[in-house]
This record gives C-alpha cells, sequence and structure tokens, in this order.
C-alpha cells in the first residue's frame, strides 16, 4: 500500500488546487459581472454637472455635461473607425467659466479631414468621464512633426495641453464633423468563464492521469 500513497497525494492535491483555481474564476466571473452593470449604469445615467474635482474611483464612466468654451488647442491619436478610412481621434482642451481647463475627446475624424479648420468657439458637451491608459512600455512617443499621439495617456495629454488630467469623452456631437466616439464595455471582456472551464479540464486530465499511474503501479509485479 506504501507505493500507493505519494501518487494518491499528489494526485488529490493537484486536483484540489486546480479545482480551487476553477471556482476562482468562477467567483471572479460573478464579479466581473457586476463591475460591468456598475459601469453600463454610470455610462447610461442622466448626466451631472461636471464634478468641481474628477477622481477616478467615484467617477470613471460617470455621465457628464459641462459649458465653457473650446480653444482650438487639441491633440491627435491614431485611430480607426469600421467601415472609415484611417484617421484620429481629436481631444482638445475646454475652458470653463471658472478658469479650469480639461480636455474633451471630441471623435473621430478622417484623414482627409484633420486639415479642416476647427477655431475655438463656445461649447456644451455632454459625455462620460474616462481616464484611459492605452500606452504601454511599447508606445511610440508622439511624432515631432505630425504631432501625432499613438494611444491615449491623460496626464501627459494633460501636460501637453496645459489643463488638468480630467478627460470628458463626448457621446453627442460637438460640430466639425468630427464624429463622437461614446465609451461603451466592449473593451472590458469577462473571460472568467473560459478560464474556468480550462482549469475544470486540466483538473480532470490531473485525476486521469493520476488514475492512470495507479493502474500501471498496480500492474507491477513487485
Amino acid at each position: 500500500m506504501r507505493r500507493y500513497v505519494f501518487p494518491v497525494l499528489m494526485g488529490v492535491v493537484g486536483v484540489a488546487i486546480l479545482m480551487n483555481l476553477g471556482f476562482w474564476q468562477l467567483r471572479r466571473m460573478e464579479e466581473k459581472r457586476v463591475y460591468l452593470d456598475e459601469i453600463t449604469a454610470r455610462i447610461g445615467n442622466a448626466p451631472i454637472p461636471l464634478p468641481q474635482v474628477p477622481q477616478e474611483g467615484p467617477h470613471k464612466f460617470q455621465a457628464v455635461t459641462a459649458e465653457g468654451a473650446l480653444t482650438g488647442e487639441f491633440l491627435e491619436v491614431l485611430a480607426g473607425q469600421r467601415g472609415a478610412s484611417p484617421g484620429v481621434l481629436v481631444i482638445e482642451a475646454f475652458a470653463l467659466p471658472d478658469g479650469r481647463r480639461i480636455m474633451v475627446q471630441r471623435g473621430f475624424i478622417e484623414e482627409e479631414a484633420r486639415k479642416v479648420p476647427r477655431p475655438p468657439r463656445a461649447a456644451k458637451v455632454e459625455g462620460n468621464l474616462h481616464w484611459p491608459q492605452d500606452t504601454n512600455s511599447f508606445t511610440p512617443p508622439p511624432d515631432p512633426k505630425t504631432g501625432l499621439w499613438f494611444g491615449r495617456d491623460v496626464p501627459a495629454m494633460a501636460a501637453a495641453l496645459r489643463t488638468e488630467p480630467t478627460l470628458i469623452v463626448a457621446s453627442a456631437p460637438t460640430g466639425d464633423g468630427i464624429v463622437p466616439v461614446p465609451v461603451d464595455i466592449s473593451g472590458i471582456p469577462n473571460d472568467h468563464w473560459g478560464y474556468a472551464i480550462t482549469w475544470f479540464l486540466l483538473a480532470a486530465t490531473w485525476a486521469g492521469m493520476t488514475g492512470f499511474l495507479l493502474w500501471r503501479i498496480r500492474g507491477r509485479k513487485i
């Protein structure tokens, strides 16, 4: 019987660990579902006036409105839209009546429309607060010749435009032929069900291999 002890122990421990990982993924799936429901609710809620001190934790995706002026100071971020030619996202500095400056992601324009003038003007913006972080260590810095950015980085963009690190992603048109690109949850996948199935299959495989090993041990001659 001693020769069975170690294989059985390894089998039980291995299956227990793998099953626990599978159940953990199921818990994470439910937590992510609740999180996505909260985000969806924030996106769809009636907009509120822009908070005096927007914070990512309590205000991310919050629907807001703001009145002020588009300043004509903007950045362009390389982007693409399904069914459209390559183009850019226009992110513009927005001056509030109290002197604060924030950023507004006005939306998408195709490449040939980039040279169309966009003069400063008064505007009312409706959209959602967002703190996207599209860049990583492999993202190139903005092109010094064209000024084109390759990903959204709120602190860096705020420094370039001399604004607060606050971004409203417009959900309604702001004019000048710019098409709004509202925030949604399509970029936040909930893949934990697939991960759970993988762990459970690994647990079944481990159990099967343990059973096969015990069968081989039983067949050996003492």
